[in-house]
């Protein structure tokens, strides 16, 4: 890519923002947030990741007329059937709660034995070159842990405190944030979005 691309995030959060630009504008966008087109927040209709995470990037893109990205995230844990899943933000209901939706999924949890509370956070990113393409670019990754029986770390965000990995020996949210940003269910999708950005060459600016 030669010429600088704009690109719209479908997303008011200043983090992600900053950590979208970090990666991408050595590819050649400007990443901007969804605010500066006054796009509205869209209501989240999907069954899946990956239909909510298109409902966000095709409203973003054809608001703004630019291509767009977005991402649906959240947690699944195999002895809840998956969820909370594309419900993660919202799981204790509204107004949104990290302290509530961890100890509803505490609750949840309260007669699962340990060694039974596996599950894996998911990030699922999707671009956009324009409101009807149909092809967008989509990638998703995991991030394989276990559930805490008690919140550990005072780090990160969401159930980062509930979500144990073995082989770090620590919960999410006592992980160093360089190391969290490496091997994160976000970190290697976004890594996955730069490979295919990459491959589909100047078709992915287009």
């Amino acid at each position: 890519m030669t010429a600088t691309k704009t690109l719209i995030l479908a997303s008011g959060n200043a983090g992600k923002l900053k950590e979208f630009n970090q990666i991408l504008q050595p590819l050649g966008f400007d990443v901007r947030p969804q605010a500066d087109i006054n796009a509205p927040d869209v209501a989240e209709t999907g069954l899946t990741f990956v239909e909510n995470a298109l409902l966000k990037a095709r409203a973003a893109s054809r608001i703004s007329g630019l291509p767009a990205l977005a991402d649906d995230s959240g947690l699944e844990v195999d002895a809840l059937a998956g969820q909370p899943g594309i419900y993660s933000a919202r799981y204790a209901g509204e107004p949104k709660s990290d302290a509530r939706n961890n100890q509803k999924l505490l609750e949840a949890l309260s007669d699962c034995p340990e060694g039974q509370r596996t599950g894996r956070y998911w990030c699922v990113l999707v671009y956009l070159r324009h409101a009807l393409d149909p092809v967008p670019i989509i990638v998703q990754q995991s991030w394989e842990g276990e559930v805490l029986a008690h919140p550990r770390g005072a780090g990160g965000f969401g159930y980062d405190p509930l979500f144990w990995l073995p082989a770090q020996a620590m919960s999410a949210a006592e992980l160093p944030a360089e190391e969290k940003n490496r091997l994160s269910h976000r970190g290697r999708a976004l890594s996955a979005l730069v490979e295919a950005l990459n491959a589909a060459g100047g078709k992915g600016a287009a």
